[in-house]
């Protein structure tokens, strides 16, 4: 018979709590493991590009004399940052993509949802073929669609404009008024496909007992879906409007390449395309303050949406 004394008693309380804390101490340095290459990767990546580009826009460089001597790099504090914001063109891309995301990105996911809507009734027939039919312009790399919609536009050879000849109307989709319309088109088109399958996932996860009740509660498919599926789909609406309003802020493709046929699309469109013309001249300095601006912004627009959602009844 194993005899107990206080001293072993005394052993056990002391050693407990610390063998209990080794489990916790081994599945930390497990996560610490597995998060590791994704951690240098990131902060090779994004952390570090970002922190060496905030570096940058604090310099600028200086000429002497008749400008035959090489430039100099000094220190300018935040002139590049009050030169930017005075800046009308750069100031002018800001407001250009502004107007764009607010009709195109509701526009978007009003269109995404409704596809995801359809291939979620009941009635909906071939839904895998649709499917495939809607991601395909997303499949599409970015800058082959851009080619292609820019011939689509091309008022000598574009099936649209000489549709809307034939019955008498003259529209030039490249004109001043319209491109930025037929600029959200483009992104409309390739980018509706992407968000539908994030929302249509979300439709996928809500419990058919939801649903049922409703239909036996008296709600017709529509009435279902107002009342049970959107709300249930909040999360997933979210999230695909603050990836639009990322990729709105960071647009470059369309507009890079419309600029080769539509002579009102500038080489500073948008804002990147603002800050690429200005590498472009050897104004990095530059460039990379105008980078840090569009980054800034667009946290500020992305966080500011999700503080919104937050708000009680938002999206209920």
């Amino acid at each position: 018979m194993a005899v107990t004394t206080p001293g072993d008693k005394v052993t056990r309380a002391v050693a407990g709590p610390t063998a209990r804390r080794v489990p916790g101490r081994r599945h930390t340095r497990s996560a610490v493991l597995f998060l590791a290459p994704f951690g240098l990767l990131f902060a090779a990546m994004m952390l570090a590009p970002i922190g060496y580009a905030l570096y940058q826009s604090f310099f600028k460089l200086e000429r002497s004399g008749l400008g035959l001597a090489p430039p100099t790099t000094v220190f300018a504090g935040l002139d590049n940052y009050v030169t930017a914001l005075h800046d009308s063109r750069f100031m002018s891309s800001f407001l250009r993509v502004f107007v764009l995301g607010i009709v195109q990105v509701p526009v978007m996911l009003g269109s995404a949802l409704l596809l995801a809507l359809l291939l979620d009734s009941r009635a909906a027939v071939f839904k895998r073929t649709f499917r495939q039919i809607y991601f395909l312009p997303y499949a599409l790399p970015g800058v082959i669609a851009a080619i292609m919609w820019s011939f689509l536009y091309e008022p000598s050879i574009s099936p649209f404009t000489s549709a809307l000849r034939h019955i008498g109307l003259e529209v030039n989709f490249l004109s001043d008024n319209l491109v930025l319309a037929s600029t959200g088109n483009m992104i409309t088109w390739a980018w509706t496909g992407f968000n539908m399958l994030i929302i249509y996932s979300a439709l996928q996860a809500i419990p058919g007992e939801l649903t049922e009740a409703a239909v036996m509660d008296g709600c017709s498919g529509w009435r279902v879906a107002w009342h049970v599926k959107i709300p249930a789909v909040r999360p997933a609406l979210i999230l695909t409007t603050v990836f639009s309003i990322i990729g709105t802020a960071q647009l470059y493709n369309e507009p890079a390449i419309l600029n080769r046929v539509a002579p009102t699309v500038s080489s500073t469109y948008t804002p990147i395309l603002a800050a690429k013309q200005s590498a472009d001249i050897n104004n990095y300095n530059y460039a990379a303050t105008q980078s840090i601006i569009l980054a800034v912004l667009t946290f500020a627009l992305s966080f500011g949406f999700l503080k919104f959602t937050q708000r009680k009844g938002t999206f209920s």
